[in-house]
């Protein structure tokens, strides 16, 4: 057997990817020609980049240049359950909402109303539409960054930006959304050339910069670096939402058993203008820039469209429009099975359980989170027994997608009265079925979906607190004690997917047992006791791959998903100290 290694130095990688391929005999490319189809052989991205935390993909790619079976491994421990252990419940959401700083949010929300489950505590009106707005201007955030800086690289080729005519791409930015601001294209481009001269390209340094996968125009090319830089100015504003009702951001305090503290906030007319102007920027940029971009890649790469699916959905439902508990959320929950849109089953966490057989904790059988056990037990990387501290996921036993589709498509299922008709709307103008929404590109589209409507659904929730502040409402507080011996959970959606947070207590009201079920565990952990793959390892199957050094086709699939594993793995022990725990081969 040859090896064919390509280092992270040079432009035919994306920043931090040492791809290794393992073939039948040593493969030779260069920078100006690349196989069509790819050698036999295993390919390894370890770590993949432009995600948060630490995912490493193993794909063997077979005679017809296509993937046969991939392995998903997350390489670091995460020991907050064990960290939790005996503590005051209270401390459970300021702790577990710093499993991540991209979903500064989500943690300390499911957190907290897994303690307020436990207490059967319902909090005033007031703070669920402060929190609903929390966390939509999460799912704004995050959709927005993901798009244009983790995964429109995947599609735009920065380097041939550079040989763009700035008037050409002005046209053509006038012709994929005519209502945008003007960009003066020829700054851009300059700034470019700049960066370029320096040879300090930032985060542009890496990339498959000329692969042939790659189809734009020069001039798109530069439309699309143009709007990536007007997108790093746009979040950060969008950012601002999140402080100015929690605080601070990221990882606000706001949010709390019993309501939230940002009564007195409300109260400020300054901070309710601040927001309005916020989100009304921010819904302009999604209409302007962020729908428009999709659009025109998903036609540039119509055959994406039948790539990377998978059958099995799940989503908890997120921002309740009464109280937590209730079922009624503005995106529902449910359960899709084989592409059966319009068979939306409802969701029993008594159906779900996690599987170990195939992870680093010691054995046992798939137990329901409230049960749950966190125990790590690292044996080495070994595709035929254990490779991830992910545990894996199942409902009623299957493996399931999680995330932007898995909302959008029980939404549709569900008749939602602004889901159904954007995504009608969508697959119209692309020429495409529902179907076709089972796939990478589906995937990128239903993300962007329900971020113009999340967006729009926040005008009205502000407007009913600003409402309700005129009528001197201002009740975002519930008093409460923690009980002895009980249990609850807190079900709600990241933006990456279905987030659940298990917790129960002991005759001293301490933390008893804590458990969590994040997204891309359901999506990238690992095989079952039955072999049976996730929903990225799957999906991965009959991906066909150009070039085995430059396995840009992984990235697209990959990042569609927008994995976060720092929620599913923490590299500290019990003391906080850091510790190497995985050493990859």
């Amino acid at each position: 057997m040859a090896t064919t290694t390509t280092t992270s130095t040079g432009s035919s990688l994306l920043g931090g990817i040492t791809s290794t391929t393992t073939a039948a005999a040593t493969t030779t490319t260069t920078a100006t020609t690349a196989a069509t189809v790819a050698a036999p052989g295993t390919i390894t991205l370890d770590p993949i980049s432009r995600i948060e935390g630490h995912l490493r993909i193993d794909a063997k790619v077979g005679t017809a240049g296509t993937v046969d079976s991939a392995w998903a491994s997350a390489t670091l421990f995460r020991g907050i359950e064990m960290i939790l252990a005996g503590r005051d419940p209270r401390d459970a959401p300021l702790i577990t909402q710093r499993l991540c700083g991209v979903c500064t949010y989500i943690h300390l929300q499911a957190s907290t109303t897994a303690i307020e489950n436990a207490m059967k505590l319902t909090v005033p009106a007031n703070a669920q539409i402060v929190r609903n707005l929390l966390q939509g201007t999460q799912f704004l955030h995050d959709h927005i960054v993901h798009f244009y800086h983790l995964h429109a690289l995947d599609w735009v080729d920065v380097t041939k930006a550079l040989t763009a005519n700035p008037t050409t791409a002005a046209a053509l930015a006038l012709q994929i959304s005519p209502s945008a601001p003007t960009i003066d294209f020829v700054a851009v481009q300059t700034k470019l050339k700049n960066l370029v001269n320096s040879g300090q390209l930032g985060p542009f340094s890496n990339g498959y910069w000329g692969h042939p996968a790659m189809k734009l125009s020069p001039e798109a090319n530069l439309v699309f670096v143009a709007h990536y830089l007007q997108a790093l100015a746009q979040q950060a504003n969008t950012a601002k939402m999140m402080a100015l009702f929690g605080g601070k951001n990221p990882h606000p305090h706001v949010t709390i058993p019993g309501g939230v503290t940002s009564g007195n906030e409300l109260a400020v007319a300054a901070n309710i203008t601040n927001f309005t102007t916020q989100l009304t920027a921010t819904n302009d940029f999604i209409k302007n820039f962020y729908i428009p971009d999709v659009v025109y890649l998903a036609k540039q790469y119509p055959e994406w469209a039948k790539i990377g699916g998978f059958p099995n959905l799940l989503a908890f439902g997120e921002f309740p429009t009464d109280k937590y508990g209730s079922g009624n959320n503005f995106m529902p929950g449910g359960v899709i099975m084989n592409k059966a849109v319009t068979s939306v089953a409802a969701v029993n966490t008594a159906s779900i359980t996690e599987d170990v057989s195939r992870a680093w904790y010691a054995k046992s059988s798939p137990l329901n989170p409230a049960s749950g056990v966190t125990s790590p037990s690292y044996t080495g990387y070994n595709q035929s027994a254990q490779y991830s501290w992910l545990k894996a996921p199942r409902y009623q036993g299957k493996p399931m997608e999680v995330g932007p589709l898995a909302r959008v498509m029980v939404a549709y299922g569900k008749n939602h009265a602004q889901i159904k008709p954007a995504v009608d709307s969508l697959l119209k103008t692309l020429g495409l079925t529902i179907n076709d929404m089972f796939s990478v590109l589906g995937r990128t589209a239903a993300r962007a979906i329900e971020t113009q409507v999340i967006g729009t659904a926040m005008v009205g929730w502000l407007n009913t607190l600003k409402s309700n502040i005129s009528a001197k409402n201002l009740s975002t507080y519930a008093s409460n004690t923690v009980p002895a011996n009980a249990s609850g959970v807190g079900l709600g959606e990241a933006p990456r997917g279905a987030v659940g947070h298990w917790l129960s207590t002991d005759g001293s009201s301490r933390i008893k047992n804590y458990q969590m079920v994040v997204p891309s565990a359901w999506n990238f952990g690992p095989r079952d006791a039955q072999g049976v793959p996730s929903a990225v390892e799957a999906s991965m199957v009959g991906l066909p791959i150009a070039d085995s050094t430059k396995p840009l086709e992984i990235l697209r699939l990959v990042h569609s998903f927008d994995p976060c594993i720092a929620c599913g793995v923490h590299l500290i022990d019990a003391e906080g100290k850091a510790e190497t725990l995985v050493t990859v081969p």
